[in-house]
């Protein structure tokens, strides 16, 4: 492997772990958002926005995220915020989930942690068609860099491990190659 493949590959690794990151955290934080408004009435979580908001504005009266925020859960009724819970729980541990048994090892997930984050972008693509939103066009874009990363390094037969030990210039303890002929998704399940 030459040098110049060797640091191509140490960036893929890096982008890939630092993408499985940003989904563990990002689940994390789906799951800390969408537990409590399973209990909170709407009155509730528009004080509550107001309340994390305030501050920020006093400090910046231009903020777009703190607007945002206020601006997202003025019109909020019980039903949006049910949904809104229980997308954020599924959405939430979906990732986690994913995340977990990938850095666990399991190849045998890798299909079904690119369907599922498949599915989202697809989802997020139908949303961004009825809300465009700068926000949603740019979790779309991550999560298709996110899907095509998992692919290459499942097609690569590769773990997480193996993508921390190669992106640390140590040897990964699967061999890198592709699948055998005639493997299919069927085949990896």
């Amino acid at each position: 492997m030459t040098h110049a493949r060797w640091t191509r590959e140490r960036w893929f690794d890096l982008v890939f772990l630092v993408g499985f990151a940003f989904k563990a955290i990002d689940g994390f934080i789906e799951l800390v958002v969408g537990i409590p408004l399973l209990f909170l009435r709407p009155a509730q979580v528009k004080t509550a926005a107001r309340l994390v908001t305030a501050g920020e504005l006093q400090e910046d009266p231009d903020d777009l995220l703190a607007h945002l925020i206020r601006h997202g859960v003025a019109t909020l009724s019980a039903d949006a915020t049910l949904f809104a819970a229980a997308y954020l729980i599924a959405h939430g541990l979906v990732k986690l989930g994913i995340v977990a048994a990938i850095f666990r090892g399991s190849r045998r997930l890798y299909p079904w942690a690119i369907a599922a984050l498949g599915g989202f972008v697809i989802w997020q693509g139908y949303e961004f068609v009825l809300h465009p939103s700068v926000g949603l066009a740019l979790l779309t874009l991550f999560d298709l860099v996110i899907v095509a990363l998992t692919v290459r390094e499942w097609r690569h037969h590769r773990s997480l491990g193996d993508a921390v030990r190669s992106m640390l210039g140590r040897t990964p303890r699967t061999p890198r190659r592709h699948p055998p002929a005639g493997t299919t998704w069927r085949n990896a399940l």
